[in-house]
């Protein structure tokens, strides 16, 4: 009987330091001697990859430099691991200990903050609708009866049905398993319209064959705060993700990085986005927060 109180008890232990670690991203990476960044293959300028496992990006490049301080804190060099991660998988792959750091296009809204932890807010979308230049299409309101593309698992998905309801009009919703999929279905004329984040559909377009067939028109259907994103309740690696953030917004490298990518020409095409760093950019670096978007939608 001692015995097997003692097995259990050992047990407990065991089980509860397994627990602890899993969210303590430091005790694990180090423990592992590697860190898992999640990455888009198409994410605009954000995360996308250029073949053969290499992946560039904005938001690439901000995970970098916080795997740097991880490095740091840890005291040991970290085999940086790469995993492709989609819209509908990203937060399991969080939440499980798969993915340590994502490193894409999620948008921070109330719902997500339940599941996992994001760092200060590094980029702010504006989500549009591109189409064919030659559609004839300029408005939400000229979508009535039209296919219409997002991506599956994103908040657009929401914010199309929400349109659809405050206006009346009727469109088919038909979905991408990813950025570029969902590219694919307004560049072979089985959508005619495409909503995403601003930067996602100008990187799509310059990236396309035939760049000059596709634009970005209509309204602007929300304004999203855009944050990598890690496991909840681990707050010495949200505290060093955010100081990292913070030194490079008060250095003027994060302004330099996001000019990098979204106004200088990139890879693998030597294509320039043309997105000079809005308004809402340039708050947000200054203001550093973690607000999700329903608190921008409250302004």
């Amino acid at each position: 009987m001692k015995k097997q109180f003692v097995t259990l008890a050992v047990a407990t232990l065991l089980a509860g330091t397994a627990f602890a670690q899993a969210n303590d991203t430091l005790a694990k990476v180090k423990a592992a001697g590697s860190i898992t960044m999640g990455v888009r293959d198409s994410s605009g300028a954000l995360s996308y990859t250029l073949g053969d496992g290499k992946y560039v990006g904005y938001h690439v490049e901000i995970c970098q430099r916080i795997i740097a301080n991880v490095e740091k804190a840890v005291g040991k060099k970290l085999e940086v691991k790469y995993t492709p991660v989609t819209s509908q998988n990203r937060i399991p792959l969080v939440e499980n200990g798969t993915v340590d750091i994502e490193c894409g296009s999620t948008t921070n809204n109330e719902a997500r903050q339940k599941q996992v932890a994001f760092a200060s807010t590094t980029y702010v979308e504006e989500v549009r609708i591109a189409v064919r230049a030659n559609s004839g299409i300029g408005a939400i309101a000229q979508l009535n009866g039209k296919n219409v593309a997002t991506t599956t698992g994103t908040t657009s998905v929401q914010l199309l049905r929400k349109n659809e309801r405050a206006t009346g009009v009727d469109f088919k919703e038909v979905f991408g398993k990813d950025h570029a999929d969902s590219f694919l279905l307004l560049e072979s004329g089985r959508a005619d319209a495409f909503v995403m984040d601003g930067q996602i559909l100008a990187g799509n377009i310059a990236n396309s064959k035939a760049p000059a067939d596709f634009k970005i028109v209509g309204e602007v259907l929300n304004v999203e705060p855009i944050a990598i994103m890690f496991r909840k309740d681990d707050p010495a690696f949200k505290k060093l993700a955010d100081d990292t953030i913070a030194g490079l917004a008060k250095s003027g490298e994060l302004a330099k990085l996001y000019d990098k990518w979204f106004t200088q020409a990139i890879p693998p095409k030597n294509i320039k986005l043309g997105m000079p760093a809005s308004d809402a950019n340039k708050d947000a670096w200054k203001n550093l927060n973690d607000k999700p978007v329903e608190a921008y939608a409250k302004k």
